[in-house]
């Protein structure tokens, strides 16, 4: 994955315009009713700028190479390999994800972080975290974020397996996963009574809970709870997804010859 430049730049390019978009809509909404805001614009702004470099973070599709084996046969190959298969889609899953977030991370930090002040549009950029503390909480939440999306995957994938095709997996999961993730819009902006439920459900762990670490939001036993919280789900699911991928192959055919 890492070899795709081309691939990594559009990518960039396209989420450099959304953000663009997205920041302006915040700095429209907060120039006219944004003064209760539990975030200042700010933040907004920066945490758009996260989410638009994480965006490929996010678990909205299954492995590519994983749906094309289910729809050729060659699954059984992995059935047949003398490692255990569940750790061998994990580890190509997180892999996958991680070659595409780094050099789109990268280049996003380089736009909002340090070209758009040189410009004058540093009003508009991605700030620092408020602390070092809250910089390396961050860094350990995005290892867990990427850990927890790679379970997500997992799901997906297993789900591709036993329906024999993705797309409308990947159709129901997309929108799921932004608007529950915070991607589409922070968590923090939804309304109060919402919060504890958003907070504790597991897509949390993917954008809201690395953001709030972030901003230093979540701080001292708040912040161990936040990561303790990402690390529980990444648990869960990898449970979940090791009993369902049993299931699945226990009942898999595979046609041809």
């Amino acid at each position: 994955m890492l070899q795709y430049r081309s691939a990594a730049l559009a990518g960039f390019a396209t989420q450099c315009w959304w953000g663009g978009i997205k920041v302006m809509v915040f700095a429209a909404f907060y120039g006219g009713a944004g003064a209760g805001a539990p975030m200042s614009l700010a933040q907004a702004i920066t945490y758009t700028w996260l989410a638009q470099g994480l965006l490929v973070l996010l678990p909205w599709l299954g492995d590519p190479e994983v749906a094309q084996a289910v729809r050729t046969g060659a699954v059984a190959y992995d059935r047949l390999r003398p490692v255990d298969a569940y750790a061998l889609w994990f580890a190509r899953s997180a892999g996958w994800i991680a070659a595409r977030v780094l050099p789109r991370v990268a280049l996003m930090a380089a736009f909002a972080m340090l070209a758009l002040p040189l410009v004058g549009l540093g009003a508009w950029a991605w700030q620092p975290p408020v602390s070092v503390a809250a910089g390396l909480a961050f860094l350990l939440s995005a290892l867990l974020a990427l850990l927890l999306s790679a379970a997500m995957v997992m799901l997906l994938n297993v789900a591709a397996t036993a329906a024999l095709n993705e797309r409308g997996i990947s159709a129901v999961a997309t929108p799921v996963v932004i608007v529950f993730s915070g991607n589409l819009l922070p968590l923090a902006l939804l309304p109060d009574g919402w919060q504890t439920a958003l907070l504790l459900q597991p897509l949390a762990g993917l954008m809201d809970i690395p953001a709030r670490l972030y901003f230093g939001q979540l701080s001292g036993w708040q912040a161990l709870g936040g990561l303790g919280l990402q690390g529980f789900w990444a648990v869960v699911l990898v449970a979940l997804g090791r009993l369902a991928m049993g299931r699945t192959m226990r009942g898999l055919q595979i046609q041809g010859g």
